[in-house]
């Protein structure tokens, strides 16, 4: 608590200087913070000042850019006719559906233009507006009944979430961190600030726990750390509702070198679809063709945010170890992002199915899969997520829906994706044809790659008309069949051609 309120004191500090805030009055603010607690403790301290003044710089620009973009939107529906169709070649927006609507949102664009006015103002002067201990809480001291809390359960939570207690790691101490020390065995010791020091009851100014610290996630990569006496950062928080205090270990990875794409489909990959409630994957081997049966990994997204987190981890937990049970070294996901999913003009009145696509963890999934996958030597390929289920419905879906195995539509967008990674186009290769044909049965199952030589494709377009009767620069589109994803070629001569005329007489 009392180095939570030299963190307070510091962020009011930091905020009042604004855009004026440079290297010399970091360093006054530092040496003001060392007198009362230590140089190291004033390191964090200001450190971590500054990381939020940031935080709230980035989160200032983030609004002003979803301000500007919800404006636009408002001035283009408001300026078409009542009850207007859209048109997205001409890239007119839809009109409002009643005169109503029109005017309640023509309320909210002067709305929203007076709290972009108020940001910009903000962002120009460098103001930011922080609440330690968060928003969120010092919003719920005004709603006690509502949640079920007393004022005095609430000054806990209070107190514990405005505490600071973090240190940075420093490489060549011992165990990695001179303030915060945790041994290889657990003990844990503080080096107390200097307004603190009569508190000690280990030498050297120093405060000793009886409670040992265990850590269960990576135990071995941080005990690795500290015996090499490695830079290790930690973090000790108070958990009031539970009632616990917990110890949080960080350090600094070495950069992962990226693969490149050629090798990381060498042996195949795992086509992942996201949705709301589970992850669909199927495993594809080189040539495109699903391998095993689909896997599907639940979530629930319904409860807390640190709740939706650990399930997230969770279904990626289970995925990577389904990846390397498969052999596959590549997982191959869609490139969404519903930053302005939420939008009422983009997705109209349906709240359903607003609050869907608000709820999908699209940014938050695909960062803990990347940093997840790094540790398994798994590689993350991000592919166009254009109609992935809608043509992997068609193509993939009946056919391989069995008596005994359904394929659901996220099961076969799985596939679509993975084909997609792989270079393959999406839609299935056709059954052979009867063997009374003249090419016989069985060459076309196998999928060719994209550097096969003599694969079916389009033939090169030669200058001049096909035949006398066509004129000069007709059929310039008739060359790529792949985009259509053909699967024969154009009935075309190699060569220019014209019958010569009869003779008079035999």
């Amino acid at each position: 608590m009392f180095l939570g309120s030299l963190a307070a004191g510091d962020l009011a500090t930091r905020a009042r200087q604004g855009l004026e805030h440079d290297a010399a009055a970091w360093a006054v603010r530092k040496r003001e913070l060392t007198g009362a607690s230590s140089a190291r403790w004033a390191g964090s301290i200001t450190k971590a000042t500054h990381d939020q003044w940031a935080l709230s710089r980035r989160g200032q620009a983030a609004e002003t850019s979803w301000l500007r973009g919800q404006i636009t939107s408002l001035e283009a529906r408001l300026a078409r006719p009542l009850g207007a169709k859209a048109n997205r070649r001409a890239g007119l927006a839809r009109g409002y559906g009643s005169r109503a609507e029109w005017h309640a949102k023509s309320r909210r664009l002067h709305a929203l233009r007076d709290r972009l006015t108020g940001v910009e103002a903000d962002w120009v002067a460098g103001r930011v507006r922080v609440v330690r201990g968060g928003r969120r809480l010092a919003h719920l001291r005004h709603h006690l009944n509502q949640a079920g809390l007393s004022k005095e359960a609430w000054q806990e939570r209070w107190r514990a979430a405005r505490m600071f207690l973090t240190a940075d790691g420093e490489s060549g101490k011992r165990f990695g961190n001179e303030t915060i020390r945790v041994t290889d065995t657990g003990q844990l010791t503080l080096k107390l600030p200097a307004t603190l020091a009569r508190l000690a009851n280990a030498p050297h100014g120093r405060y000793l726990l009886d409670a040992p610290v265990v850590f269960t996630h990576r135990s071995r990569e941080w005990l690795e750390r500290i015996t090499a006496d490695r830079a290790v950062a930690y973090r000790i928080h108070h958990d009031a509702v539970r009632g616990r205090w917990y110890v949080t270990a960080s350090w600094q990875r070495t950069p992962v070198p990226v693969l490149p794409l050629e090798a990381a489909l060498a042996r195949g990959v795992v086509g992942v679809d996201m949705n709301d409630d589970h992850l669909a994957a199927w495993r594809l081997d080189v040539h495109g063709n699903p391998v095993g049966e689909p896997r599907r990994f639940f979530y629930d997204l319904t409860s807390t945010a640190a709740h939706r987190d650990a399930q997230i981890r969770h279904a990626l937990t289970r995925l990577l170890h389904h990846t390397r049970t498969t052999g596959a070294a590549a997982i191959a996901i869609e490139d969404l992002d519903f930053t302005d999913g939420t939008s009422r003009e983009k997705h109209g009145r349906n709240k359903r199915f607003r609050r869907l696509i608000a709820r999908f963890p699209t940014a938050r999934l695909r960062a803990r899969l990347v940093s997840m996958a790094a540790e398994q030597d798994i590689a993350v390929v991000a592919v166009d997520p254009a109609y992935t289920s809608r043509w992997g419905a068609q193509h993939w879906q009946k056919p391989l829906t069995g008596s005994t195995r359904k394929v659901s539509r996220h099961d076969a967008a799985s596939i679509a994706i993975g084909r997609r990674a792989l270079g393959h186009p999406i839609r299935r290769r056709t059954a052979p044809p009867p063997h009374d044909r003249s090419d016989r049965a069985g060459h076309r199952t196998a999928q060719a790659g994209p550097d096969t030589r003599r694969r079916e494709g389009p033939r090169p377009r030669l200058p001049g008309p096909r035949t006398g009767c066509v004129p000069p620069g007709s059929g310039a589109k008739a060359g790529d069949q792949n985009t259509q994803h053909r699967s024969g070629r154009s009935a075309e001569q190699p060569q220019s051609w014209r019958q010569d005329s009869l003779p008079l007489s035999l």
